[in-house]
């Protein structure tokens, strides 16, 4: 498991070399000012959706949060040897996250695969880029705007980021293989 205080000096450091504080950075992000103040501190793990919100916000590409060092080409990532990068609980779900691009300091996407829980309230999602996603075990709720499915192993969805989405499973737990592409 990832150590949440590392994510959480990177935030820190990088919102500091701006000059912002943590009410513009929660501003700018559109991210709640506890939750910057949880994820600085190391109580909190943020959501793929607010790293991907708070690495725009700062400048960064998501990867610099999370990796510690360079790989050179090919990448590979053995079934066995996946480690869970981190986990988010409570209010964003239950998710444990599984990075396949880690120490790719050079990549354009974000690969992983994430083992989804239920949650309570689905609360939607939006930042810029694009996600594909695909099915693996388990139901997922997909909501896309207005629209809901649900996706099943081997479906799977590709869509823009910006509209309001989530992915939750449904019926127990699940799991995900997703592509996350967020411009730089």
């Amino acid at each position: 498991m990832a150590d949440m205080n590392k994510v959480g000096k990177r935030i820190r450091k990088y919102r500091e070399q701006m000059g912002l504080t943590q009410e513009e950075l929660a501003i700018n992000s559109g991210i709640r000012l506890d939750s910057i103040k949880e994820y600085e501190e190391g109580i909190a793990y943020p959501p793929i959706g607010s790293l991907i919100r708070l690495s725009r916000s700062l400048g960064q590409r998501v990867g610099t949060f999370t990796d510690d060092q360079f790989n050179p080409d090919p990448i590979v990532v053995r079934f066995n040897e996946r480690e869970s990068e981190a986990s988010s609980h409570g209010d964003k779900g239950d998710y444990q996250y599984f990075p396949l691009g880690k120490g790719k300091t050079d990549r354009h996407m974000e690969p992983m695969f994430i083992r989804v829980g239920i949650e309570d309230t689905p609360e939607l999602s939006t930042h810029e880029g694009e996600e594909f996603i695909v099915v693996v075990s388990g139901k997922i709720l997909f909501i896309y705007g207005k629209e809901k499915k649900v996706l099943e192993p081997g479906d799977s969805a590709y869509y823009n980021s910006v509209v309001p989405h989530y992915v939750g499973a449904i019926d127990g737990p699940a799991e995900i293989y997703a592509v996350l592409y967020a411009p730089q």
